[in-house]
């Protein structure tokens, strides 16, 4: 494997499934752990909770948990849990719980790490969005 720029570690949560990653990033509060806790009741697998450090790797941005808190994600009012994490995914979605969707059906957007563009979802308040998050995952978008 390539190696590119050093990692980038964000405050955000990461889930996999199938082998496809999705980053949950916003403002602390904003629901990250909770969206990751839902996909993983759905059948998704942990990554990592509130920081996730990203990697390029032969031009595909790589999530994995830093070592310190690989295998916990925090339940609000429960505690911190424990769960069985994906070492590592590449990402190929981004959800941004800060900014709500205006549109009924969104026009593609994209965000960028270290290179690299990701589909990118407005998450506030969305209806639905883990198990939309779900089939993304399973069988991406059609345009």
């Amino acid at each position: 494997m390539s190696a590119g720029p050093a990692p980038l570690i964000l405050h955000a949560s990461a889930v996999a499934l199938d082998g496809r990653g999705a980053l949950i990033f916003g403002a602390a509060g904003s629901g990250k752990s909770g969206l990751a806790l839902e996909l993983m009741a759905l059948g998704a697998r942990l990554i990592s909770d509130d920081r996730t450090e990203i990697a390029l790797r032969d031009g595909v941005a790589v999530a994995r948990a830093p070592a310190a808190i690989r295998g916990l994600i925090e339940a609000r009012g429960v505690g911190l849990l424990r769960a069985e994490p994906v070492a590592a995914a590449p990402l190929c979605l981004a959800v941004d719980l800060d900014r709500t969707e205006d549109h009924r059906l969104p026009p593609p957007r994209r965000r960028t790490i270290l290179g690299v563009e990701l589909e990118l979802i407005h998450g506030r308040d969305a209806p639905h969005l883990a198990a939309a998050i779900r089939q993304y995952l399973l069988g991406g978008r059609s345009d």
